[in-house]
């Protein structure tokens, strides 16, 4: 490890990092945000993500994993007051926090099934998708239009690093995906509580792109346009319908059951 460098104070540098906390525009403008946990800076690590700072509590003893990933790593170690490392991890204790390069913008994969998450407002349901389609063998998340950011530290903390495994694409429209979808014959299925067919009963083995609406108010008008299909899982009890990333998750394994008899 080389010579780290030290921060004691709230100086430019701890403040430029306080700022991709909360600091959508900074975050992008920079092409960095912070990530803390073993599994998440771990996978970053192995899928080539660029991790440009190490920051650890200044005069604390280091796992051999925190050492490990200083050595390895190449990033600049950042020897920070303890108190100062807890303000940035938003808890009490965090043995390494990354500072980690946003990559350049993906392309769509040649691939049979890709998630799309229309213009969703939460960071942690963003998150949350994005882990549940890296389980059931998706190949990439899309997330369209005016939506929240995926490298917010509450999309970052809820994918428990999918996101470092799993093309993300961000899209402000959709022509580019409604493109990629006819030149591939792939079957556009929206989801809706009033969907004309239950999940389980339409097929799901071929090309597929899975349309996920937004929270509050579903698909746009764009996307159920689009859509070849739409499908609603069936539900009893009080509940009217069912969280957006929660949805995801039951007809990702759908899709990943009926592929599996397949």
């Amino acid at each position: 490890m080389s010579r780290a460098v030290r921060v004691s104070t709230r100086n430019a540098s701890f403040q430029q990092w306080q700022a991709l906390l909360t600091n959508r525009t900074k975050r992008h403008r920079a092409g960095e945000f912070l990530v803390h946990g073993v599994r998440p800076i771990t996978l970053a690590a192995e899928y080539g993500w660029e991790i440009r700072d190490l920051i650890y509590p200044d005069r604390q003893s280091l796992s051999a994993w925190a050492r490990d990933m200083l050595d390895r790593t190449g990033a600049r170690a950042v020897a920070m007051d303890p108190a100062l490392v807890a303000e940035l991890a938003d808890k009490e204790s965090a043995e390494l926090i990354a500072v980690v390069g946003m990559p350049a913008p993906p392309d769509l994969p040649r691939a049979d099934l890709v998630v799309v998450f229309d213009r969703p407002s939460t960071p942690g349901n963003i998150g949350t998708l994005i882990r549940s389609a890296d389980a059931f063998g998706a190949a990439a998340v899309v997330v369209t239009g005016h939506a929240a950011d995926p490298y917010d530290p509450k999309a970052v903390r809820a994918s428990t690093g999918s996101l470092f495994a799993l093309p993300v694409l961000q899209l402000d429209r959709p022509d580019r995906l409604l493109d990629w979808a006819a030149a591939g014959g792939v079957q556009l299925v929206g989801t809706d509580e009033h969907g004309a067919v239950d999940v389980a009963d339409h097929d799901l083995t071929g090309p597929t792109a899975l349309l996920i609406g937004n929270e509050t108010s579903g698909l746009s008008a764009a996307w159920r346009e689009a859509a070849d299909v739409l499908v609603r899982i069936p539900i009893t009890g009080a509940a009217s319908s069912l969280n957006a990333a929660t949805a995801a998750t039951v007809i990702l394994y759908e899709t990943s059951r009926q592929r599996s008899r397949g």
